[in-house]
C-alpha cells in the first residue's frame, strides 16, 4: 500500500469514528429529550398527573420527571409501561400519526452505501461492538489517536 493509500485508510478510519461516537450521543441526548417531551404532551392531554403514571406503572415520580425533562433515556420495557399506563399503543410514542407507519418495502436490491452488505456490514458491525464495549475515555484516546495520525500525514 502507497503512502497515500494509507493516509486514506487512516483519515477514513478517523471520520468513521468521528462520525459513529457523534451520532451515537447525540442520538440518545435527542431522543431522550424528543421522547420526554413527547410522553409530558401525552400525559397532559390525558389530564394525568405523573403521581397517576407512578401508581399505574410503579415507576416513581422523580424518574418520570427525569425521563419528561431529557436527563434519563427510558429503556424499552419502560417505555412498554408508560404507553400501557397512557392507554396508548406502543407506536404511538413515537409516531404521530392516527395508524401505524407502513413497513418499508424489503427488495433484494443491494445498496451502493459502503457498510451496508457483504465484509463491509460485518466489519462496520463488528467496530460497533467493540467501540460500545470501550469506556468513554478509551474511545476519546482512540479519537485522538486517530485525529493525530491524519494530522501527521497532511
Amino acid at each position: 500500500m502507497t503512502c497515500d493509500g494509507r493516509r486514506t485508510v487512516r483519515i477514513t478510519l478517523y471520520w468513521l469514528l468521528t462520525v459513529l461516537l457523534d451520532a451515537r450521543f447525540n442520538m440518545e441526548r435527542r431522543f431522550g429529550m424528543d421522547i420526554g417531551n413527547r410522553l409530558r404532551s401525552i400525559r397532559e392531554e390525558k389530564n394525568l398527573s405523573q403521581w397517576d403514571i407512578e401508581q399505574r406503572t410503579g415507576l416513581l415520580r422523580c424518574y418520570i420527571s427525569r425521563v419528561e425533562n431529557g436527563h434519563t433515556v427510558p429503556t424499552i420495557e419502560t417505555l412498554e409501561k408508560m404507553a400501557r399506563a397512557l392507554e396508548i399503543p406502543f407506536y404511538a410514542l413515537v409516531y404521530e400519526g392516527e395508524e401505524p407507519p407502513a413497513l418499508p418495502p424489503r427488495a433484494g436490491k443491494r445498496s451502493d452505501e459502503w457498510g451496508n452488505v457483504g465484509k463491509d456490514a460485518r466489519f462496520l458491525n463488528k467496530l460497533c461492538r467493540l467501540l460500545a464495549k470501550m469506556s468513554e475515555r478509551n474511545r476519546e484516546l482512540l479519537l485522538g489517536f486517530a485525529q493525530k495520525m491524519s494530522r501527521d500525514r497532511k
